[in-house]
């Protein structure tokens, strides 16, 4: 059963999550901005994942579980292979939140099996069939004219594609996105 985004509701929310890491870190500071559609911001919320773990999924979770809130209709991600290849699994965050889950990349990931198996040389087999259960990725044009490459689960394309060139005002980054890379590259630095 899929839920629709209802695009046209001026007080609809989305949870968008970004990270920011060094590259000597053990963890990646994760950021959530609850934002509207009307761009408000109306929540923040921090996590962390492991470098090359794979807590990416129950951190996220937990995020949303930390804001204690019903009022939020979707799951924004920047990117869904996080921290060195912590693969973030939109379907369990689908089963359990029932709200639909959108990864944003933003340019075509070939090549991402040989990093796999170069990070990971004793068990990439996993690693790799991880990242195949997320599915193929679809690749939409916004209103701005840049390219962004989803996988999303609970929600249509179409809806997706709407619900991002609402929320992008120029470039390739929609806003929710962009609030939360500057949380976390600010909160890393702190």
């Amino acid at each position: 059963m899929m839920n629709h985004l209802h695009i046209e509701k001026k007080g609809l929310r989305g949870l968008a999550i970004a990270e920011s890491f060094r590259e000597e870190d053990k963890t990646s500071t994760l950021a959530g901005v609850v934002m509207r559609r009307d761009f408000i911001i109306d929540g923040i919320v921090f996590g962390h994942t492991t470098i090359e773990g794979n807590d990416a999924t129950d951190s996220i979770l937990e995020m949303h579980q930390q804001l204690k809130r019903d009022d939020i209709s979707f799951v924004m991600i920047s990117g869904l292979i996080l921290s060195m290849y912590n693969i973030v699994d939109i379907k369990k965050i689908w089963d359990n939140l029932r709200i639909p889950v959108i990864g944003v990349t933003y340019n075509d990931s070939k090549g991402i099996e040989d990093a796999i198996k170069y990070h990971f040389p004793d068990s990439y087999q996993s690693k790799i069939e991880e990242y195949h259960k997320l599915g193929q990725r679809t690749k939409i044009k916004l209103h701005t004219g840049h390219d962004l490459y989803m996988r999303i689960e609970g929600c249509t394309m179409q809806e997706t594609k709407n619900l991002l060139d609402t929320f992008t005002l120029q470039g390739a980054m929609p806003e929710p996105l962009r609030v939360a890379h500057m949380l976390a590259r600010t909160w890393l630095k702190s």
